[in-house]
């Protein structure tokens, strides 16, 4: 553990009551305006939210995996949108800096980053290359001593209020596989990058996504990551192995909520003549919930745990990512069931949960991907 236990757990608390009495108040409003308040994020600012998992020498909380997640149970007890602000700084917006970055680099965006300053944004998603990393077509040639960027990234989140983008770019067009592509940070203001409109989405309204585009951006060539072409693509898996355990506390969160929301409303609403909590069919309903978050629980802190003791994660990430994921998507199904004509309207906020935990089945590597990296590193182990 990064803090003593006692200054941890006050951290803790200090967000468990942030959560429940600044933000699930205004998760209607959010969802309504499809915007953050600023003071609710200027809020964040001071909690040290946007510096999480940054080491604090520069200016960040330096958590653990383990004790961000913890704090990731907490987040997720309200609206996906509200860590969504800051998630990308604590997650795949900052890690390729924090892992492979130069130390110039590091101290140049990390302190930024960490106080919220600047927002960061991951962009490696292309219109034809998703599942498929490995085949994004965004090119990046050396001209003098900058590089010339030119391509275009989808469903990019925050990159509407971003001030820093790290972004995966083709600098070896021979190779057409992973070893040609090369991480680079690109500030949001450079000459030739330019944003599309922001995309509606399903649900996670308050969290912004739309299309990066390039064209004939330049940028200066010290900007690769690490200083080293051809090493993005590592770059990107090691930071998704950190993100997949980050969004299944999400998950856990979420679920979390959707069943105290879902017992209260059981032990509540009564149907002939009892609360329907009552009731056998809805008791299994509730159990199958309840067992599946504590088996989500577990699995997120074990791999947590053996991620800060330097262990390979990678199948155990995709693991987490893969049946979180899921998971939440049955619990979210079951509370719609268990409100009945309730969950379907906006008044209750379980039909925007519903919407909300969708994505997690999709973004940082959808299910089938999941399923591939878990059978692909268990030949690896069988092979050894």
């Amino acid at each position: 553990m990064a803090l003593d236990q006692e200054t941890f757990s006050q951290l803790t608390n200090v967000i468990g009551r942030f959560v429940e009495e600044r933000l699930i108040p205004l998760e209607a409003e959010v969802s309504e305006s499809d915007q953050v308040p600023a003071a609710v994020v200027n809020d964040m600012r001071e909690l040290g939210l946007f510096g999480l998992s940054i080491p604090e020498r520069y200016g960040g909380l330096g958590l653990s995996v383990e004790e961000e997640v913890r704090i990731i149970f907490e987040l997720g007890h309200t609206s996906p949108a509200f860590r969504s602000v800051f998630g990308t700084n604590t997650g795949i917006g900052s890690q390729g800096i924090v892992m492979d970055g130069t130390d110039e680099q590091k101290r140049k965006y990390l302190p930024k980053l960490a106080s919220g300053e600047i927002i960061g944004s991951f962009a490696l998603t292309e219109p034809d290359s998703g599942s498929d990393a490995a085949s994004l077509r965004t090119t990046a040639k050396i001209d003098g001593n900058e590089y010339i960027l030119n391509g275009t990234k989808r469903f990019i989140t925050n990159a509407p209020s971003a001030g820093l983008f790290t972004v995966m770019a083709r600098t070896d067009p021979e190779k057409k596989g992973a070893s040609g592509i090369s991480a680079f940070l690109v500030e949001a203001d450079s000459p030739g990058l330019k944003l599309g409109p922001p995309d509606k989405k399903m649900g996670q309204q308050g969290a912004h996504v739309c299309d990066v585009i390039f064209e004939d951006c330049r940028i200066p060539a010290d900007s690769v990551i690490g200083g080293v072409e051809g090493q993005g693509f590592k770059t990107a898996m090691k930071v998704l192995d950190r993100g997949r355990l980050t969004i299944s506390g999400m998950c856990v969160g979420n679920a979390e909520r959707l069943i105290r929301d879902s017992l209260r409303y059981a032990m509540e609403r009564k149907q002939f003549g009892k609360p329907i909590a009552e009731f056998q069919l809805v008791q299994a309903m509730l159990a199958d919930c309840e067992t599946e978050v504590y088996a989500a629980r577990s699995m997120v802190l074990d791999a947590a745990r053996r991620k800060d003791a330097g262990e390979n994660v990678t199948k155990l990430a995709a693991i987490c990512k893969y049946y979180c994921s899921e998971m939440v998507g049955r619990v979210a199904d079951r509370a719609v069931q268990i409100h009945g004509g309730a969950g379907y309207m906006a008044e209750y906020g379980i039909e925007r949960f519903y919407r909300d935990v969708r994505v997690y089945r999709l973004y940082e590597g959808t299910s089938q991907i999941q399923q591939l990296i878990i059978a692909r590193e268990m030949m690896k182990e069988a092979a050894l």
